[in-house]
């Protein structure tokens, strides 16, 4: 029996040039001296090249011509260079280096390499390599992804989906919750205790462990101090980062919550203040005018009950006897203040009143507030009034000038003016021109001279606040002056 032999066959840097060409990473072959011995087309097209030598000749060649930085854009020193650290035995199996043309501040290429040692007979390693992966897609992705990131005002974090700690928060997030990055990154997010609503901490998960997209959803956001904010979150998986991740974001609806409450509150009072108002109030809704409420007040004054008022219009309990205006559909607008209107109880009893309404929202509802003053006490009393004045303003020759000025004002219905003081000569001659005699009269009558009666009279008009004569009879007949059946001025 014949026995096979075969004698091994290294492999030359040829059968690797032929390896290489049907690579689609690019890979630069280098000796342990530095000199770059091959290189595909896929590693001279990463490097915008179209020849070997184009590359440099050696390490220290290549790095004349190329510019090379990290993956966070810091420019690296020579001795950092994937060739150099090749050369010095460090294994570097996943390392991102962006590259440009030297001279070139444009970074053109971001480079995924790796170290390779070949050693053909066991000892001494007999070639190195750089093999190529060419990311500048991805890595162009995850920079745009990143600045839309961290300029986003939209509070937002990353959590990663292995080990479900946080990778990435924004500054939106931080002005948010008063966190610093450092208090956040890295961190458990469940350790964090960020989302404590139960239902939304279930959601959440269900979505961290299948990368899934959860919509949004209402929360509590634990802050750095420990007090907790409304939020709405959505979650959605993304995959522009080094890990695959979920990304959160939040919308803040504490604002929004402060609102709601404000306005309950201020309903709240408006309520209490409106059941215990002592002037009559209903509000109705501002289309079809139905009654939804009234207070103590109102059914005193009119004795309609909230059974008989609620759910019915003002022309349904009869309310006015000539509704008029204050019935159209829409409201008057501008709103109706203190009209006089006459309102009927269910007693069929009409009442004198001012009526005043206002545009209000009720229950989220446009609605119409009335405020119903009843006047018909105070009417009463002043026709009573104005009748005792009549009666008073006939026989004045027991009170005194100041009381009937006070009457007369009384009597016009207009603010007391202010008081006027006659003197004695003054006060005969007004009693004189209410009783219808001219200057000469009045002259003769007190046995002064013409002059002097015109000089009073100029003061007398003066200090009453007329310019004629028929003026002054009417100011000092208002206040018992004169005789006016001495002449028909009254």
């Amino acid at each position: 029996m014949h026995k096979t032999s075969s004698t091994a066959i290294p492999p030359t840097l040829r059968h690797l040039e032929q390896l290489m060409a049907r690579l689609l990473d690019g890979v630069i072959v280098i000796d342990t001296a530095g000199t770059i011995l091959s290189a595909n087309v896929a590693a001279l097209d990463m490097h915008g090249v179209d020849a070997l030598d184009d590359l440099g000749g050696t390490a220290e060649g290549y790095a004349q011509r190329f510019s090379l930085r990290s993956a966070d854009h810091k420019p690296l020193r020579h001795r950092e260079y994937p060739l150099f650290k090749l050369l010095a035995g460090e294994a570097f199996p996943d390392l991102v280096v962006e590259v440009a043309s030297a001279g070139d501040d444009q970074v053109r290429w971001v480079h995924r390499v790796r170290d390779v040692v070949l050693d053909v007979d066991g000892g001494e390693p007999d070639y190195l390599a750089l093999v190529l992966s060419d990311v500048s897609d991805g890595f162009d992705a995850e920079a745009r992804f990143k600045a839309m990131f961290e300029s986003n005002p939209a509070p937002a974090i990353i959590v990663r989906l292995d080990d479900q700690r946080v990778a990435q928060v924004n500054p939106g997030f931080l002005d948010l919750t008063k966190f610093h990055a450092e208090q956040l990154v890295g961190k458990s997010f469940w350790g964090l205790d960020l989302i404590t609503d139960e239902p939304a901490r279930t959601a959440l998960r269900g979505a961290l462990d299948g990368g899934s997209i959860l919509r949004q959803t209402e929360a509590e956001l634990r802050l750095a101090d420990g007090s907790r904010r409304l939020i709405v979150f959505a979650a959605q998986p993304i995959d522009v980062t080094d890990d695959d991740g979920l990304l959160l974001t939040f919308a803040d609806l504490e604002p929004r919550r402060q609102a709601l409450d404000a306005l309950g509150a201020s309903e709240r009072q408006l309520t209490a203040i409106f059941k215990m108002a002592p002037v009559a109030m209903m509000v109705s809704r501002s289309d079809g005018g139905h009654i939804t409420n009234v207070n103590a007040a109102f059914r005193t004054l009119t004795g309609h009950d909230d059974g008989d008022a609620i759910g019915r219009t003002a022309d349904d309990l009869r309310l006015w006897p000539a509704a008029g205006e204050l019935h159209q559909d829409p409201p008057p607008d501008p709103p109706v203040r203190d009209r006089p209107v006459q309102l009927r109880t269910s007693a069929d009893v009409v009442i004198d009143c001012l009526v005043s309404t206002e545009m209000i929202v009720m229950d989220g509802s446009a609605s119409i507030l009335w405020v119903i003053h009843d006047v018909s006490e105070r009417r009463r009393n002043e026709l009573e009034l104005a009748e005792a004045i009549e009666q008073v303003m006939k026989d004045t020759s027991w009170l005194s000038r100041s009381i009937l000025d006070k009457l007369a004002t009384v009597r016009r219905g207009t603010a007391p003016a202010q008081a006027v003081e006659l003197s004695k000569r003054e006060r005969q001659i007004l009693e004189l021109i209410c009783d219808d005699l001219d200057d000469p009269a009045i002259a003769d009558a007190l046995s002064i001279s013409r002059n002097t009666v015109r000089n009073h009279v100029a003061n007398i008009y003066a200090k009453i606040g007329v310019n004629r004569r028929s003026g002054a009879v009417v100011w000092g007949r208002e206040r018992g002056m004169g005789n006016p059946q001495n002449s028909g001025v009254g």
